[in-house]
């Protein structure tokens, strides 16, 4: 199979043929580069209308210079369409620029007509991951899509890439090329700032991790006042690279424990940068998972990867017709049926944990492959151990649960942020019981190791046991701590244990406010997980709104609409 790629979101006019048969891709580009400031949607669709044809005449005629002569699609006529062996056009339907799209769908359908084939139309962000699977030859990995308009992290489930976590303001490459044009520098401003960072030092700057999503508004508004107010370049540039990259590579570490993955796939523009992409693998290698980067032809925008998968969806009969072939600006990655992988595993398929006896009958559970041993989840290891085998005299099942040090974050920032949430899940964890919810009682707090003995709650995670009736309570819960002013930060469904009752657990990224704002991003991250993991989480999403407006604010409900849709591609 042949497959001629057109790609065109943004900035980069690129056409590519993908030929299955040696599974070879090339490749031409024409990148768009403004004046000035950053990326002007006229300006880029001008651009695209110019360097497309020349970009796909470059493609076809080395298609016809490379055509197999014994392929049923070959011939020697100059004058027939078939003489470049394409077996169909994939054009980049979106998400993206207006104008850039609508370009590249007008050039798209040209071109399937003109060569006589049908059309296909390919998510960008989609493109992204699949690139990274089809080169890593990972079964189902998580993907963190890092470019210029967009963050998120997927995995596939029940036929979809799910979204488990998203940027709910703007990319993180249009994040920096903020930065860079408040201080001057010419876009493309992320290759400057990982320049610059070489030779700076950590200074303090926001850091936004709300479960397995994150923000950059904070962070970016703190860099611009610090070059403002004369602080050098060089470490503001450093310390945005530790942060940014840091709190991606948290959820990313989120995601593998959420749904028990252990393959990681980088994907996007900003993944070339070489500091995330070692945080990253840091960050697998502890954790026992794999990790692997495209090419970076593959991770800047380009055809190649529009192409590899219009051949997927070609083969499983996802053409798409001339008139129904709009583009869509806002066109989401979990919108896309994912066909080509029917019948695959799910990403979300468990822990894969052993479990091992203790003195008194308890058990203990641990990772396969987890170099520490022991069951191992974002941000700590946790040891389910007998009252005989704590350090204190204890009437009950203890877990030690100790935060390890990042050794992919900056030393000064990974204590600071550990000593917090160490201290953090402590107090709020008391705090949120004496309002009404069962936790876990608090038997000991160690900032300086950061260590807390804890009661032992539940039979299981709520990952495990996905009822209604659990998910109620859970919704009725967070009503009663946002009550009382406190938010949890990470209420996904491994911090939820169930048994005799539901407990909430793991309050490290809680924090005190009386904002709503607050409180529907709490009640967004479960969604967002009971979302990513659930066969079926309709009924679950309802009855989290109606756990929730049985104790809550209404207020509340309102503007969790307003935050879902805030997600970067609604």
């Amino acid at each position: 199979m042949r497959v001629l790629g057109i790609e065109g979101t943004a900035w980069a006019a690129s056409a590519a043929c993908y030929d299955d048969t040696g599974d070879s891709v090339f490749i031409e580009s024409d990148p768009y580069q403004p004046d000035s400031g950053g990326i002007h949607p006229r300006e880029a669709a001008e651009h695209m209308g110019e360097a497309l044809p020349n970009v796909i005449d470059s493609v076809l005629t080395h298609a016809a210079e490379t055509v197999d002569d014994t392929a049923d699609t070959a011939t020697n006529d100059t004058d027939s369409p078939t003489r470049y062996g394409i077996d169909c056009v994939a054009f980049s339907q979106g998400p993206g620029l207006g104008p850039c799209l609508r370009t590249v769908g007008t050039a798209a359908r040209a071109a399937a007509q003109a060569l006589d084939v049908p059309l296909v139309g390919v998510n960008h962000m989609v493109a992204h991951l699949e690139i990274g699977r089809h080169q890593s030859g990972f079964d189902s990995p998580v993907c963190l899509n890092a470019s210029g308009a967009n963050a998120h992290l997927l995995g596939y489930h029940n036929g979809r890439y799910r979204v488990l976590g998203e940027t709910m303001d703007t990319g993180v490459g249009n994040a920096l090329d903020k930065f860079t044009r408040h201080i001057g520098w010419e876009h493309p401003g992320g290759p400057k700032v990982e320049a610059a960072a070489t030779d700076g030092e950590l200074i303090d700057l926001p850091y936004v991790v709300k479960g397995m999503d994150f923000s950059f508004s904070g962070i970016m508004s703190a860099a611009k006042d610090a070059a403002d107010e004369g602080e050098a370049i060089e470490d503001i540039c450093f310390s945005l690279q530790e942060h940014i990259f840091a709190m991606l590579t948290e959820v990313a570490e989120r995601a593998l424990s959420l749904t028990g993955a252990d393959e990681l796939v980088l994907g996007g523009g900003v993944g070339q940068n070489a500091r995330l992409q070692s945080m990253l693998e840091t960050m697998c290698e502890e954790r026992g998972a794999a990790f692997d980067v495209p090419d970076n032809r593959f991770l800047r925008d380009n055809a190649g990867m529009i192409a590899v998968l219009g051949a997927k969806q070609f083969a499983a009969g996802q053409t798409v017709a001339i008139d129904d072939s709009t583009v869509d600006p806002n066109f989401r990655p979990d919108e896309v049926a994912v066909a080509w992988r029917e019948g695959e595993q799910s990403v979300a398929r468990g822990r894969g944990v052993e479990t091992a006896s203790l003195a008194d009958g308890a058990t203990t559970t641990q990772s396969a492959g987890d170099r520490h041993g022991r069951q191992r989840g974002a941000e700590a290891v946790v040891d389910v151990i007998a009252p005989t085998d704590c350090e204190y005299e204890l009437p009950a099942r203890c877990v030690r649960k100790h935060r390890l040090s990042k050794t992919y974050r900056h030393p000064a920032l990974d204590t600071t942020l550990t000593g917090e949430r160490t201290t953090a899940e402590a107090r709020l964890t008391s705090e949120a019981r004496a309002a009404g919810v069962p936790t876990p009682l608090v038997w000991d707090v160690d900032r300086e190791t950061a260590t807390l003995h804890l009661q032992h709650v539940g039979e299981a995670d709520l990952a495990e046991r996905l009822t209604t009736d659990a998910v109620t309570t859970v919704g009725n819960h967070l009503a009663t701590i946002h009550n009382a002013g406190l938010v949890h930060g990470d209420p996904t469904t491994r911090n939820v244990r169930v048994g005799d009752r539901v407990w909430l657990i793991d309050f490290g990224l809680g924090f005190h406010s009386g904002h709503i704002e607050d409180y529907a991003m709490d009640l967004h991250v479960l969604r967002q997980s009971l979302a990513a993991t659930a066969d079926d989480p309709a009924p679950l999403l309802d009855a989290v709104s109606d756990g929730y407006t049985a104790v809550g604010d209404t207020a509340v409900i309102d503007r969790l609409a307003t935050v879902k849709d805030r997600g970067r591609y609604q």
